[in-house]
């Protein structure tokens, strides 16, 4: 969230052509409001459909949280790629203000589709609540997920860009609080949609059968996206839109390919050497262009060990995730969702950062301590670092709560003691004590093939999912059930053969079931479920309609609730925070400051191809590692990060300050001379062979006479 901060080309800087003036408000171009609105719903719908994004992929795709993992960092890792598309684009051809308009409407095109995507009725044939035909949801979620990573990428460089467009030379102040009002909309939106789109999850939507609502929590981004569109282009009129006049990444990359194309061509000893390899591109450019390459390429260098950093960051939204959902959302007043546990983040940005701009960095500066900004960023790193250490100790706490079920090489067996004492049992070097099984009633009346067939048929395989409860019931009479969004109902009549119904998934909360029979007599049931749960409840064939039959039911727990609170992930989700604010907003300035005026894109565009490295890693670790536990690739991840933390320090203790502005001033002044130079170098080459073959005659000619007068 904070690389969009510093989000403004080179030509920014630059002096504006002359142009109408646009309509202002308190000081300010009117034209702004209008990309602020624009950005705050840009934001909202990214952040938001990006909120729910792992957990679609895991209980909608039904894919697994590895693969899941893997796909969700090859978004991410697109939506930091495109962005140098984006910049070359607008900068070259298109200019931002199309740029922007024919990139959004990709961006809403793909955001409906996903959101269609979601929507399980439309291959689900017959009506069970689960599509039929899932490779057309895939399909459908991979282009929709393409052209929002086209559409989000393509745009980030241009809009806060084309929001200081809008101001004049003179109204510095007007832009510099544009650029924070800007910032806080970016994270007013994130903040928001990490709220709400989690919530529109969790309920439940559909045609035929009710199930998660991810087309609503997919749809609702995909409407802010659609407002974000009609707003930018309702301002049209009033914007201050500049001509395309080339992208300074694609003169950069020029430089420095016909530098190594040159080198490459006078490798031999017989030529001189220079004293740095971009000085081989002389011959074609000029020296103050060289200078700043070579001030940026001294920053890029720098930026090699960072993808790490970003490779643990952007696993709030993938791993962390599905973390919390094996863990206890229960807050008193709130049950929270797994996903919105990412909200905890840009909260603690909000408290974090003034604290540590007016608190923290004063009171290391008054202990006389050089906490330069490399060495900040270094602390970042390993602050991040140790958030994953941290998710590795709650990962094997939870690992504890978790029911442990056979494997492919293993076997379960269950035994329901229905005799009124204790019985050993042994099975090869096992021994283990059954305790009998009791309920309020005689127990002499339970039929024991009955309840084994029911255990047997209907038996729980896996801790069940997205914080729902398993409930199975075992009954001696014909029981038909209804599943309804709260609550179980079954029909109990007296038919003497023994059915048992599927087993039901009951969200968060205290669950009733209505049991009543033919006669119209009713009895009411409550079972309090708490996260994941799995409970079996038995009914007694001395079951009857009274005031205490809900006494009767005897429920047993099958795999308790998720015991492990989420609270337990704030202390990584703090030290993750505070390691982002001391290195991305310290990365960034420190960046700013050492690369030269009109090359800040290009550092720009280093720094989000940064994020995208740092995503790739992640896939390649999530499919490549074979650690079977979570908690050990929680270390390997912290290990990594702190490997790099000492390659970075080690990097930045070599490395010199340097301020830009001087040395392009000494380039400055020398400019005239070059440019004269080379313009006569440039004559000579553009002669005739004949002339040039005259004018050297003459000239050593002359020499001669010289020599012997």
């Amino acid at each position: 969230m904070f690389d969009l901060k510093h989000l403004i080309s080179a030509e920014e800087d630059e002096k504006r052509k002359t142009r109408p003036k646009s309509a202002v408000v308190c000081g300010y171009p009117i034209s702004i409001f209008f990309i602020v609105v624009n950005e705050f719903c840009e934001r909202f719908s990214y952040y938001g459909m990006r909120a729910v994004l792992v957990l679609y992929f895991k209980y909608f795709l039904r894919w697994d949280d590895d693969f899941a993992t893997t796909i969700y960092h090859t978004f991410v890792a697109l939506c930091y790629l495109t962005p140098i598309l984006g910049a070359i684009v607008a900068d070259s051809w298109l200019g931002k203000f199309k740029t922007i308009v024919y990139l959004s409407i990709v961006y809403t095109l793909g955001q409906i589709i996903m959101a269609v995507s979601a929507i399980h009725d439309i291959t689900d044939t017959n009506k069970d609540g689960t599509p039929d035909n899932m490779t057309v949801h895939v399909a459908l979620s991979m282009v929709g997920l393409m052209l929002i990573a086209l559409g989000t990428g393509g745009i980030k460089p241009c809009v806060a860009a084309f929001g200081g467009d809008q101001f004049e030379d003179h109204q510095e102040k007007q832009r510099s609080t544009f650029f924070s009002i800007f910032y806080l909309s970016i994270n007013a939106g994130s903040l928001l949609s990490t709220v709400i789109t989690p919530i529109l999850r969790a309920q439940e939507c559909g045609i035929h059968t009710q199930q998660k609502c991810y087309p609503l929590a997919f749809g609702v981004p995909a409407a802010l996206m659609v407002v974000a569109l009609i707003v930018f282009i309702v301002g049209s009129g009033m914007y201050n839109k500049t001509a395309p006049q080339g992208n300074i990444m694609v003169k950069v990359c020029k430089c420095i390919g016909f530098a190594v194309k040159n080198r490459f061509r006078h490798r031999s000893s017989q030529y001189p050497k220079k004293e740095h390899w971009m000085d081989w591109a002389e011959d074609k450019y000029d020296k103050l262009l060289i200078a700043q390459v070579k001030m940026v390429l001294k920053v890029l260098f720098l930026y090699i060990p960072l993808p790490m950093f970003w490779a643990l960051f952007d696993q709030q939204g993938s791993r962390w995730t599905l973390q919390a959902t094996t863990m206890d959302g229960d807050f008193g007043v709130l049950i929270i969702q797994p996903d919105q546990m990412q909200t905890v983040n840009p909260i603690l940005i909000l408290i974090l950062v003034p604290i540590v701009d007016s608190l923290i960095y004063p009171l290391i500066s008054k202990c006389k301590l050089n906490f330069s900004p490399l060495r900040r960023m270094t602390v970042g790193m390993f602050l991040a670092a140790m958030a994953f250490v941290a998710a590795g100790l709650v990962q094997i706490q939870i690992d504890q709560t978790l029911p442990k079920f056979p494997s492919s090489t293993e076997s379960q067996v269950k035994f329901i003691n229905m005799v009124n004492r204790r019985l050993d049992v042994r099975a090869g070097t096992h021994q283990f004590t059954l305790e009998p099984f009791t309920v309020r009633r005689p127990q002499s009346m339970f039929k024991q093939s009955k309840i084994s067939l029911c255990l047997q048929f209907h038996d729980i395989t896996a801790k069940p999912e997205q914080g729902a409860n398993a409930i199975r019931q075992v009954s001696p009479c014909y029981c038909k059930e209804k599943q309804h969004s709260h609550f179980t109902s079954c029909f109990l009549s007296d038919m003497n053969a023994a059915k048992c119904p599927e087993s039901s998934f009951l969200t968060f909360h205290t669950a009733q079931f209505r049991i009543w029979n033919s006669a119209g007599q009713e009895c009411v049931y409550s079972q309090k479920l708490g996260f994941g749960s799995s409970y079996t409840l038995i009914i007694p064939p001395t079951f009857t309609y009274d005031q205490n039959c809900s006494q009767s039911i005897r429920p047993v727990m099958n795999i308790g609730q998720n015991s492990f609170h989420m609270a337990w992930q704030i202390p990584q989700y703090f030290l993750i925070t505070a390691g982002e604010v001391v290195f991305s907003v310290t990365g960034l300035e420190f960046s700013y400051s050492q690369a030269p005026s009109n090359m800040k894109s290009v550092l720009q565009a280093g720094w989000l191809l940064t994020v995208a490295v740092g995503n790739i890693i992640v896939l390649i670790v999530a499919e490549a590692a074979t650690l079977s536990e979570q908690w050990a690739e929680y270390i390997l991840f912290a290990s990594l990060l702190v490997v790099v933390c000492f390659v970075f320090a080690f990097m930045a203790y070599f490395y010199t300050y340097i301020d830009p502005t001087k040395i392009e001033a000494e380039f400055a002044q020398k400019e005239p001379e070059e440019k004269g130079k080379r313009k006569s170098l440039e004559m000579v080459k553009k002669m005739d062979p004949v002339d040039r073959l005259d004018d050297d005659s003459s000239s050593s000619s002359s020499s001669d006479n010289e020599e012997k007068m």
